[in-house]
């Protein structure tokens, strides 16, 4: 017996990243123009970063409260009640050491061995993989796309549930499609898991990156205290933060002890010096956020009208979050058009593939960037379509 035939199956299982081998095919080339990971190009914002440094030199660096300090999370508070119109109390927040830290401690509560997890696709592949980790099954309930982009067909998600179901895994607006459930949606999802007495892991984490009017819709727009959803959020998008892994979950306080416990037996907790900046965040980042957006905005429509114009690129101009999710006409092999892309277009894009049934045929783009990068990145992709 070898080495890796000793660990557990769900470990030897777990999937190797389809965007991170592209990542790692294209990372050192000289030229390179980066749009394959979900991230901007912005560095953390000094506000952040200096409140972070005090904290730091005031010698914060001692083991602090699990469930994060209680200025964080009445920051949290003070967030939802701003952008969501909602009153919350500090024990309805517990800070994680990243949104997908939030996501792990959500699926532990609700998830084992046997028990299925059932997920919109295409998808961000992390929920997935880290329900199987677990040892949950993860099911994927395709979305639909037409000529009037894509949507969720409720009664879909309804015939995959089984009697083994025990959560379903809501991400809106969408990672790669930035398809947005509207609030008639929400309801219905919500009103089904109530029915069949599932929880909802709710993904929100790109609800200020939306295009229409104000926040995406969200499930507390329809859910009432005691209803079972879990929200996990990250500082990483809309605070320009990827790197500093912090989140969080909004939870019922009645279970406040539990993920406390959670934390303590997975990372003990986040840096108080990090959770500093994370208040400073949360509290002078407004502005910073709507900077964000709109300059999402003009690059969305910067990248749609140049892959328009090539007359082979199909997609649905997103709703919110930050990405396109592309067809090209020809295009049979989305995983290696990626690597073919990184070699004769320089430009790095995400794979289809990577993100699980009905995305196998797309490639993704992250149009988070600076405008003069995009436009020379688009016009790389146009070249590079004609040899298709």
């Amino acid at each position: 017996m070898t080495l890796i035939e000793t660990l557990r199956a769900e470990a030897r299982a777990a999937p190797e990243s389809g965007i991170v081998a592209v990542i790692n095919h294209g990372r050192l080339r000289e030229g390179l123009i980066p749009l394959w990971a979900g991230e901007g190009d912005l560095p953390t914002p000094s506000f952040i970063s200096d409140a972070a440094a005090k904290g730091l030199a005031d010698g914060e660096t001692f083991y602090t409260w699990q469930k994060g300090i209680p200025a964080l999370r009445q920051a949290l508070a003070r967030y939802y009640a701003r952008h969501f119109g909602k009153t919350f109390a500090e024990e309805e927040f517990i800070v994680a050491g990243s949104g997908m830290h939030a996501i792990q401690l959500a699926i532990d509560a609700i998830a084992g061995s046997g028990d299925e997890v059932i997920y919109l696709s295409p998808a961000w592949p992390n929920f997935a993989a880290a329900a199987g980790v677990a040892g949950a099954v993860p099911v994927p309930v395709t979305l639909d796309q037409s000529g009037n982009g894509w949507s969720c067909d409720v009664e879909k998600i309804a015939s995959a549930i089984t009697p083994r179901t025990k959560l379903l895994f809501i991400n809106t607006p969408s990672n790669p499609t930035g398809w947005t459930a509207d609030r008639e949606t929400l309801q219905a999802i919500l009103d089904l898991a109530s029915q069949k007495g599932l929880w909802i892991i709710a993904d929100e984490i790109y609800s200020l990156f939306h295009y229409g009017h104000g926040r995406a819709p969200s499930f507390l727009d329809v859910a009432t205290p005691e209803d079972r959803i879990l929200f996990v959020n990250s500082f990483s998008k809309n605070w320009a933060m990827t790197g500093w892994r912090v989140g969080w979950i909004k939870t019922h306080p009645a279970l406040q002890q539990v993920f406390e416990n959670l934390i303590q037996y997975s990372t003990s907790g986040v840096a108080q010096f990090m959770q500093r900046g994370a208040v400073a965040a949360l509290d002078e980042g407004d502005g910073f956020i709507a900077e964000q957006v709109e300059r999402a905005r003009a690059a969305r429509d910067l990248v749609c009208g140049i892959l328009s114009e090539t007359g082979k690129a199909r997609f649905t101009v997103p709703q919110g979050a930050f990405y396109l999710f592309f067809k090209v006409d020809g295009l049979t092999d989305a995983r290696k058009a990626a690597f073919d892309i990184v070699d004769n277009a320089n430009v790095g894009l995400a794979p289809g593939t990577a993100f699980g049934p009905g995305g196998e045929a797309f490639l993704r783009l992250c149009f988070h960037r600076r405008l003069d990068q995009l436009e020379e990145a688009a016009h790389r992709l146009a070249k590079w379509m004609k040899t298709v």
